[in-house]
């Protein structure tokens, strides 16, 4: 191999890789300004359509090939970026049911306005666009979030997750709307979470359904988490009358798990402690906490047994 490539003249490779060169670049150029016939891409946008309005299978096309005369260079231009065009179709929806029909004389003057001047349309496919319609049942139901939330270390959930489309409308047959009364999303799994987070969740939609929209935005609210303690006395319920309790201690330590947010939105006198009484127990009584404060997300007493003396 090295004796075979010692005898190579690179000068000659060299020079003949520039000329080659040399005629690529002509030859691009001289595709790139001559007149040809090549086949491109219009997406197709539709607008002004009923919420209501359901269309039979396969539906419309979101796709038309065109055929376009130009030169090479606005051609590239075309496969580059494709043609894009909107497509009103008010005009077309006429009753509860029907076909929608755009003629082949209104598709080519629709593509002709976005085309370049220079540029000449040949053919479209297909040449017109049609397809039956038919006018669908509305339902209005609560959206259901499914799903696995856990936080980081020392962080807790502040709240439900929210969603930014808290009832959605369906669109169906009523044999079909009548049996769903809640809409779910998909089950989502969120791990180590540790601040404000946004996701966007698809719906679980029946076959046979339509809904306004097909995913929602859940935000998710974490934040980290602290304790505050407080002494307070305890009360007992359900003692005969006639009768006394005597608690030993008579107060209690309580810590309550709080978001750092609503830290001092926490107070003693939110939290009550409860012992309730029993015939069947003889001297120790379990510590029940109360509390209805939004901002306590969990509490616990010591001690959570405190024992008792009844007197008559």
């Amino acid at each position: 191999m090295k004796r075979w490539l010692s005898r190579i003249d690179w000068r000659d490779v060299f020079t003949f890789l520039l000329f080659f060169a040399l005629a690529l670049i002509v030859w691009y150029g001289h595709a790139m300004q001559s007149v040809r016939n090549t086949h491109v891409p219009v997406l197709i946008q539709y607008t002004g359509k009923p919420d209501n309005i359901g269309l039979q299978s396969p539906g419309l096309p979101d796709t038309v090939m065109v055929e376009v005369r130009d030169a090479g260079q606005r051609l590239v231009t075309y496969l580059r970026e494709p043609l894009r065009l909107t497509i009103d179709l008010r005009s077309y929806i006429h009753g509860e049911k029907g076909t929608i029909h755009i003629p082949s004389d209104a598709l080519r003057r629709s593509i002709s306005d976005i085309l370049q001047g220079t540029s000449r349309l040949i053919e479209t496919t297909p040449e017109e666009i049609t397809c039956p319609y038919f006018t669908e049942q509305e339902k209005t139901v609560p959206v259901a979030w499914c799903g696995n939330l856990s936080t980081a270390d020392e962080y807790q959930l502040v709240g439900e997750p929210q969603l930014n489309y808290p009832r959605v409308k369906l669109y169906g047959q009523d044999k079909h709307l009548n049996t769903i009364d809640t809409i779910r999303t998909e089950f989502v799994t969120l791990e180590e979470l540790s601040d404000t987070t946004r996701t966007r969740v698809a719906l679980s939609l029946p076959p046979g359904i339509r809904c306004e929209t097909d995913s929602v935005d859940v935000s998710i609210i974490a934040e980290r988490f602290t304790e505050k303690k407080f002494i307070i006395p305890l009360h007992v319920t359900g003692v005969p009358e006639g009768s006394h309790i005597r608690l030993f201690p008579r107060e209690i330590e309580v810590n309550l798990r709080v978001g750092m947010s609503h830290f001092s939105q926490v107070q003693s006198t939110d939290v009550r402690a409860i012992c309730v009484y029993s015939p069947e127990r003889k001297d120790k009584l379990d510590v029940e906490l109360r509390y209805t404060n939004p901002y306590i997300t969990s509490a616990w007493a010591y001690p959570a047994v405190v024992e008792f003396l009844i007197e008559q």
